[in-house]
């Protein structure tokens, strides 16, 4: 299990950008899948966007399509989540994780994930 935390959310106007960051503890990061999650008020958690360990494959929900892009950082421990023409919809708690799976076996599936962070709030306003 790896230690995670976020940073980087905050209040945006509707077509804004922000940019989260996530800090990862542990010798094997190299080895986890990396992805991004979130939750608004009175739903589910979501995927938004995961990327591999090696390769750096990257894998977007439909509505993080063209507008996200995750990164990663080995060196640093880093993982990144840019948000671009955010809308009022992206409202939500954002979350980073972990999986020790591989990417493909992962699909969109949280359960797949054995390390959370606290979460960051992203608030975007019309």
């Amino acid at each position: 299990q790896v230690q995670l935390v976020e940073s980087g959310g905050g209040l945006v106007q509707a077509g804004g950008s922000l940019r989260l960051s996530c800090t990862a503890s542990g010798r094997t990061f190299t080895t986890y899948t990396m992805g991004w999650f979130r939750q608004a008020p009175g739903k589910e958690r979501e995927f938004v966007a995961a990327i591999s360990r090696f390769t750096g494959t990257t894998s977007y929900a439909d509505s993080a399509k063209g507008r996200f892009t995750i990164s990663r950082d080995n060196a640093k421990l880093m993982v990144y989540l840019q948000m671009n023409e955010l809308k009022p919809e992206d409202t939500a708690i954002y979350y980073c994780a972990a999986s020790s799976r591989g990417i493909a076996s992962i699909g969109m599936n949280s359960t797949a994930f054995g390390s959370w962070g606290e979460g960051t709030q992203v608030t975007v306003s019309s």
